[in-house]
């Protein structure tokens, strides 16, 4: 009797009981098993039987494999940020899902990663079943990146598909274009027996298998086989075939998520998760990212209990004796403290002044402005005799002015911890206000900058920040965070109506670190500087706005005010 030849049965077979198709898809070796005809070869049930003891067998030999394989080996994604929240990296020869809707970045990112791979002198290739090498070449070409290096071969139907003679077969249509589209990609991964692979998009492979048993089975198929040529791949899915299929994610090493977020006003925010990575000890939660000309930009969520603490401190002096003996002798390093008061009583010009006391000592200090712009403070301080654009030109001070329809929290928390980085040790934050609008959700203000402040204390810098309250004058004025909960240190600054004149009184409200002063000076800014004078001890209810004057104690407002 003649032998009978072997069938070689394709995972993605799905079809009604009591019939079996055999396609010519290629499967991986990993996955291919020969099943001889029976009595009962062409039922389902038979070939699944056989189909499940084998693949038990095969992923028994596979988990021996991972376990005895090097898993310590990261490939850089080449994303600024991205690596940091991953823990390193991408674990080489591994599967990761890249998801995301249109418009997300998932283009970008995957090229991205080519590219370092480029640079590193590995060979890589972009499989594309959506985009041509036209659009991707222009995506390139919108980052000034050049194709060079990058092998990219576009599996997409050509215009001969739409002529009517190949619109009849005796097969279904996505057989014949699943086992085609899949022997294309066996060839390519032969041919150049790449490092780095990006398949583009999971929702054509999706579209083809029709069914999710056939999909979920084709996608397992090709993990293997990619894995045991030493590929590190990502699979790039937009979300669009199947709503909310979910399959792939248990197949993946790992998954990441960008997502879009449409603002009100402004532009979009743009977040990415990292939803699972086996084994690795990942940066949870949602981090801010950009795409900017150069590609992808990953701002990783701040974790102060990642960060050092600061052995020594010093306090830092204002420069004005009497302001430094309302404060305990100065602000603390590691320490923030909370400008607090109406408009116009001189909270940033006081920033200003410790900023400048810092610069005179050599210190290097950081100003974000969320309200005014660069050159306004930078006239308005040399108004007072405060001259902070000698600090800037001498690279002691950077100011930022910041957009907070534009920047994102994250991204302006990476600008914040970039310069401590460079060595500042004041940073001023101006407003807590303009920050409460760069928040997509108010609620979340408290938290961000805790853990913000949280951060620079442990680094040893002094952080001031200025809060605006509403109003002008009165008892009953508010604040729009939890002082006790952001600030160290609490400094108001209050108007208050005194024999015809508007006048402003300064007091420490709250020191955690050290004693301070519980009295309220005079406060008053001119040409020669910021003057702080003695104790305001013939006035009672200064924090109420009216105060009334008591004649019996001696005159403490400045020399020549007779007022």
């Amino acid at each position: 009797m003649a032998r009978t030849p072997p069938l070689t049965v394709c995972a993605a077979s799905n079809r009604s009981p009591g019939q079996c198709y055999f396609f010519a898809t290629p499967t991986p070796a990993c996955f291919r098993t020969e099943l001889r005809p029976t009595a009962h070869s062409g039922t389902i049930s038979h070939i699944v039987l056989q189909l499940t003891k084998f693949t038990m067998r095969k992923t028994e030999t596979l988990s021996m494999e991972m376990q005895n394989s090097d898993t310590s080996r990261f490939l850089s994604t080449g994303v600024p940020g991205l690596d940091t929240i991953l823990g390193g990296g991408l674990t080489s020869d591994r599967l990761f899902l890249i998801e995301g809707e249109p418009g997300t970045g998932k283009t970008t990112l995957a090229l991205q990663f080519l590219y370092e791979g480029v640079r590193r002198g590995e060979s890589v290739i972009y499989i594309t079943l959506a985009e041509t090498r036209v659009e991707l070449k222009a995506v390139a070409q919108s980052h000034g990146w050049s194709m060079d290096g990058i092998h990219v071969e576009d599996i997409i139907p050509n215009e001969n598909i739409l002529h009517p003679d190949h619109q009849f077969t005796i097969f279904h249509p996505s057989e014949i274009e699943m086992g085609m589209t899949t022997q294309r990609i066996l060839d390519t991964i032969e041919k150049y027996k790449p490092t780095r692979v990006v398949l583009d998009s999971l929702s054509e492979l999706q579209l083809l298998a029709e069914s999710p048993l056939r999909y979920r089975r084709q996608v397992l198929a090709l993990k293997q086989y990619l894995s045991g040529k030493g590929c590190t791949t990502l699979f790039l899915d937009d979300r669009t075939a199947l709503s909310g299929d979910l399959q792939v994610r248990s197949v993946a090493h790992g998954v990441i998520t960008l997502e879009l977020i449409n603002q009100d006003y402004g532009s979009e925010r743009r977040r990415v998760r990292i939803v699972k990575y086996r084994g690795i000890a990942f940066r949870g939660g949602s981090h801010d990212y950009k795409i900017v000309t150069g590609g992808l930009v990953v701002f990783p969520r701040l974790i102060a209990a990642h960060t050092r603490v600061a052995s020594e401190r010093k306090q830092l002096s204002s420069g004005i004796a009497q302001l430094d003996a309302l404060t305990g002798g100065g602000l603390d390093e590691g320490t923030s403290t909370l400008l607090s008061g109406p408009p116009g009583t001189g909270k940033s010009s006081l920033c200003a002044q410790y900023v400048y006391a810092a610069t005179r000592r050599g210190q290097k200090a950081a100003m974000f402005l969320f309200e005014e712009a660069a050159n306004n403070l930078l006239l308005r301080s040399t108004g007072l005799g405060i001259d902070l654009k000698g600090a800037v030109d001498n690279g002691l001070l950077i100011i930022k002015q910041i957009d907070p329809a534009e920047m994102a929290p994250g991204e302006f928390m990476q600008s914040v911890t970039d310069a401590e980085a460079g060595g500042a040790r004041v940073i001023v934050i101006d407003s807590l206000n303009g920050y409460l609008k760069a928040m997509p959700d108010e609620r979340f203000l408290s938290t961000h900058m805790h853990e913000l402040l949280t951060y620079l204390g442990q680094r040893g810098v002094v952080t001031i920040l200025v809060g605006v309250q509403p109003g002008v004058i009165g008892s009953n004025m508010s604040t729009t965070v939890d002082a006790s909960y952001i600030a160290d240190s609490v400094i108001m600054l209050r108007y208050f109506e005194a024999r015809g004149k508007v006048r402003q009184a300064i007091s420490v409200f709250k020191k955690r670190v050290g004693l301070h002063e519980r009295t309220i000076r005079l406060f008053s800014m001119d040409s020669r500087g910021i003057h702080v004078g003695d104790v305001l001890t013939n006035f009672h209810g200064i924090l109420t706005g009216v105060p009334t004057f008591d004649d019996s104690e001696p005159h403490v407002l400045f020399d020549g005010d007779n007022g």
